[in-house]
């Protein structure tokens, strides 16, 4: 019988006798915490989150990185019918009061003293009684978490479980605040029965259970994280948790996991390391012809099957099995989700022997739309909708989607709810196809959609993700909205770009004066025209403005999920750009 609720995961997790439900790193070393244990943890904190008054309806907000301890104050506070909000650990104190005030979170989990920090500086603006934090640490301004956990009781709690049975699918579980790429953030009301019937059937298609290990280290305050997370314990699958990306080297080295989950811009780097890592004769000679033979077999990778050549074996020694072993060596299945994955990077990881399972999906999906899987799956689209999911393609060719699985509204926000949907369909906000088997393509965002001054329409995210491929590369940005042409920002890969300057002799004091270099503009200015022989001739990008700046998510130009904010970027350089495109038009005027 398919879960109704996400208690009913919980007791489906929990009710198994398993030694290793989670992994968690103490003191150099990986501690399995079992099936027992975490009921014990869970139950601990649901008691003491009920001793305090907090009850169905009433808003908890987490506020922290991955760590089993997430888990736990997730699956306690919707055993008694609290509404779950998430906070990415990256957002600034008024970031953070914002969402607090928002939801009306009466309790808030804080994982560290940095995070603690942070809310007690913004407490009195804020609805919020009760902070927990999760570290051990003497404080009279939180309540212990580790405290709470071992008050808990291995043995089963039929008041408890009572209680949390009588949660339905109609109940409210979570509000996840969207990312927001324009404007504010909007807080997406998701019902149990929505993420449920979400992830029951998200992983039909893939077989993995018991004995399967996945490191949990995308933000959790994202549903595409907390989902896998969801799904893959409900599969019986060992999360191992790693609180810091820069961790995660390591973590995989020591955790050797057999299912990987990333978003597009993980597998970006490690491609980018990749093609640094075999610079130079003879490196360079051996990894081109491995390359080029993998693209020969990259049918029979791409159909699930291991090729058999002994050319294919030999490449496999010398390349493919040395980026393997960077992901632990044992990985058996790759997930990729979260933003669009280029065509070109599918097509090159499968050319190493990986198949990436691409999927696709938004916070107000709860989140999983469509994605490939071992027995259906297509490069180049996001894979076949769920067999619970309704997708239509409109007139103007966005996306619409009904089912269990999308939300019904937005919180406060009625008007915005309102036209979220057309005729009871949600209206995704991305332009797409669906192709005669049945396989979805997602071209770009529909207000990313870039139109010329001439009428013509220039998708982006494309053109951007193949820029992205060459290693000096670090973000790209296509402009062109009503103007004549189009031209893009790219904020180089500083330590490569660094590198290759002191090779080619060219002095620099500061980042500033090595972006303004004639011969690193030549070299960009390089880079773009080999992508510009693969475009219309309308999509043609006819300038570059190289920038002196890395985008992240702390400055503001990239959000938590690391997707690009295109309005603050361009508002951001809005000179340069408005000054790149006269000094274009001045050029023109004179031929």
């Amino acid at each position: 019988m398919k879960p109704q609720t996400l208690n009913d995961i919980f007791f489906a997790i929990v009710g198994r006798t398993q030694t290793r439900v989670m992994l968690a790193r103490e003191a150099s070393q990986w501690v399995p915490i079992s099936s027992q244990e975490l009921y014990r943890n869970v139950a601990g904190m649901a008691w003491g989150l009920k001793k305090w008054g907090l009850r169905k309806g009433d808003r908890l907000a987490i506020l922290s990185e991955n760590r089993p301890e997430w888990a736990v104050a997730d699956f306690a506070s919707l055993l008694l019918g609290a509404v779950v909000v998430p906070i990415y650990s990256t957002l600034t104190a008024q970031q953070t009061a914002y969402i607090l005030c928002d939801s009306g979170a009466r309790v808030v989990v804080v994982s560290s003293a940095k995070q603690l920090e942070k809310v007690l500086s913004i407490k009195d603006q804020t609805a919020v009684e009760k902070v927990v934090v999760m570290d051990p640490m003497e404080t009279s301004n939180a309540a212990s978490m580790q405290r709470l956990m071992a008050e808990g009781s291995t043995d089963h709690d039929a008041e408890l479980e009572a209680g949390a049975r009588k949660i339905t699918a109609h109940d409210l579980a979570s509000i996840i605040y969207t990312s927001g790429t324009t404007g504010t953030s909007k807080g997406v009301q998701l019902t149990h029965g929505n993420l449920a019937s979400n992830i029951s059937r998200s992983l039909d298609g893939f077989d993995i259970g018991p004995g399967h290990i996945c490191v949990s280290f995308l933000p959790l305050s994202h549903v595409t994280a907390r989902h896998a997370d969801f799904a893959l314990l409900y599969r019986g699958v060992t999360l191992a948790y790693c609180p810091f990306i820069e961790d995660l080297p390591q973590t995989l080295q020591e955790v050797s996991p057999t299912i990987f989950i990333a978003v597009p811009r993980v597998y970006e780097k490690i491609y980018s390391q990749v093609v640094q890592k075999v610079k130079g004769f003879p490196k360079s000679a051996v990894y081109r012809w491995a390359v080029s033979v993998g693209r020969g077999h990259r049918h029979k990778i791409l159909g699930g099957k291991t090729p058999t050549s002994p050319s294919w074996k030999l490449a496999n020694k010398l390349v493919y099995s040395q980026v393997h072993a960077r992901m632990g060596g044992r990985v058996e299945i790759f997930v990729s989700g979260g933003a669009p994955l280029g065509r070109e990077l599918a097509e090159w990881y499968a050319s190493i022997g990986i198949r990436l399972h691409e999927g696709y999906g938004l916070t107000e999906t709860s989140p999983v739309i469509a994605i490939n899987t071992p027995r259906a799956h297509k490069v180049g689209t996001v894979g076949r909708p769920l067999s619970n999911v309704e997708v239509r393609i409109a007139e103007d060719s966005e996306i619409l989607v009904r089912g269990p699985s999308v939300f019904h509204a937005y919180w406060n926000r009625p008007e915005e709810t309102s036209n979220a949907f057309v005729d009871g369909w949600f209206k995704t906000g991305d332009i797409g196809n669906l192709d005669e088997e049945g396989f979805l393509s997602v071209t770009d965002r529909k207000k990313d959609l870039l139109k010329t001054s001439g009428g013509k329409f220039i998708a982006p995210q494309p053109i951007e993700n193949s820029i992205k491929l060459h290693a000096l590369i670090g973000t790209a940005v296509v402009l062109g909205d009503r103007r004549k042409f189009a031209c893009v920002i790219v904020s180089p890969h500083f330590p490569l770009l660094e590198e290759w300057a002191r090779e080619n002799q060219i002095s620099f004091s500061s980042r500033k004066e090595l972006v303004a270099n004639p011969k690193v503009k030549a070299l960009y200015e390089g880079i773009v025209a080999q992508v510009n022989r693969g475009l219309a001739r309308f999509e043609t990008l006819k300038k570059v403005l190289l920038v002196a700046d890395e985008f992240t998510a702390s400055d503001g130009t990239l959000t938590p999920t690391l997707k690009l904010r295109r309005k603050v970027i361009e508002d951001r350089y809005r000179k340069q750009i408005d000054d790149l495109y006269r000094e274009a038009e001045e050029v023109s005027a004179v031929v």
